[in-house]
């Protein structure tokens, strides 16, 4: 049987594993389950028209394939770190390595600052006004606490509030069955397919593009791997287990949009799409029981993210890629200390400053040319044989998985230039810190000479 603990190393204490597979599920259904559907449904709707529901089955396909390498990898390499550990063995390239690590930090810090400024501005405001930015770094701080007091305490957590949102998009399901056995609902909408101003082609794959941020999450779980007991073995059935019950979710809520909402009116709702389904479709039914499962959707959604980007400064800390300092464990709660302070003031900072409601497509920009990287990586990383046994994709998955995150991501799916401009902004910001760390590194070496 796997200790609780891991060996330490350099001195430092180890991570603590406190995750089976249960806790384990929760933690990769509850990371696609959040934010993104509850606000992207909206969106998605102005992209595609009424066949809502086949953009999140084909973001369901293109992430699912993807989870096959990510399973061969974290089986082969159980440890925190992912994508940009996975990187760093199949290229060795520092520089390829640091800026994958840097673009799915980012993308978790801009998700849970997105759910920060939801809690504050949209969910939160049906009970009470309140300043947006400062509710966002009151709850940005709240996070880095319960991450701080431990990986059990937060997972534990995420699967109370796993439940609870949860239960929001099964009223929203409920509410459509209940609905179309009465009479109401026009199926004819679940195969029109907007094409005013663009191909077929091209509107259900911008609409995939976009709902491919609501599928992202399943990769967070892989930086949890030194906190999992046995990860080789628990983690194949968790993560796709995980992800059919996300989108299983997904395509009934979308179906039941797109059958009692025409696509016009979801979309110029917005963010709030779920709450005009529910008028609808249970005109009787209290507004403020959903707004409450909103608020705690999103609390769950920027959890999950802030641990994964704690976790993942920690792993490269640990891989020597940043600085070793980004490593340290506090003695005696046993977490990532200085990793976890690191991303909430970077957290802090975009709440207080940026427009977060443009960084949802930014998001699925960089995890889609991360995935692409991943797919090819795994392919590389079949030369390099492991003692244990483990996880082995079919090639042709993360071949094709490969081609399709490169298509999503290009201009070619009609992403729009907007999601370009600030991912091009992130990247130079990455690749500044990544200039400013090798100087350091450089003169640290000039003076042990």
């Amino acid at each position: 049987m796997t200790d609780v603990r891991t060996e330490a190393k350099a001195g430092e204490p180890a991570l603590r594993r406190v995750m089976g597979p249960k806790l384990l599920l929760f933690f990769v259904a509850g990371d696609i389950i959040g934010t993104g559907v509850y606000a992207l449904t909206g969106q998605v709707a102005g992209r595609v028209g009424g066949a809502l529901w086949l953009p999140f089955l084909l973001a369901f396909v293109v992430a699912f394939m993807t989870a096959f390498s990510y399973l061969e990898l974290v089986g082969k390499y159980p440890k925190a770190a992912g994508a940009a550990l996975y990187t760093h063995r199949a290229f060795g390239i520092p520089f390829l390595t640091f800026m994958v690590a840097f673009a799915v930090m980012c993308s978790g810090i801009t998700s849970a600052s997105s759910a920060a400024v939801a809690f504050g501005a949209t969910y939160l405001a049906a009970f009470v006004k309140l300043p947006t930015v400062l509710v966002a770094i009151v709850f940005v701080a709240g996070l880095a606490v319960i991450n701080f007091r431990g990986v059990g305490e937060s997972v534990k957590a995420n699967v109370v509030l796993t439940c609870i949102e949860i239960s929001g998009l099964l009223i929203i399901i409920g509410v459509g069955v209940w609905a179309v056995l009465n009479g109401n609902g026009d199926a004819s909408r679940l195969v029109q397919i907007d094409t005013a101003d663009r191909t077929w082609l091209v509107a259900i794959t911008s609409a995939t593009s976009l709902a491919f941020f609501a599928m992202v999450g399943f990769e967070d779980s892989v930086n949890m791997a030194e906190e999992c007991h046995d990860p080789v073995r628990i983690f194949p059935k968790a993560m796709l287990w995980g992800m059919v019950v996300a989108a299983t979710i997904y395509v009934l809520v979308s179906i039941t949009s797109s059958l009692l909402v025409p696509a016009g009116d979801l979309a110029a709702a917005k963010s709030d799409a779920l709450l005009k389904v529910l008028d609808v479709g249970a005109p009787g039914f209290p507004r403020e029981v959903f707004s409450a499962i909103g608020l705690f959707a999103v609390i769950n959604s920027a959890l999950i993210n802030m641990l994964m980007a704690s976790r993942l400064l920690y792993g490269m800390a640990n891989e020597g890629i940043i600085p070793r300092r980004f490593g340290k464990v506090h003695p005696r709660r046993r977490t990532p200390w200085v990793a976890i302070v690191f991303t909430s003031l970077i957290a802090i900072g975009l709440v207080s400053t940026v427009d977060i409601s443009v960084l949802g497509g930014t998001t699925a920009l960089l995890l889609l040319a991360v995935f692409a990287i991943v797919n090819v990586a795994v392919l590389v990383l079949r030369r390099d044989h492991v003692p244990h046994h483990h996880f082995r994709a079919p090639t042709v998955i993360p071949a094709l998985a490969a081609v399709f995150c490169v298509y999503l991501a290009s201009p070619l799916s009609g992403r729009p230039a907007r999601d370009y401009v600030v991912a091009g902004i992130l990247l130079a910001v990455g690749l500044l810190l990544w200039a400013v760390n090798w100087a350091l590194m450089r003169r640290n070496r000039a003076t042990v000479a």
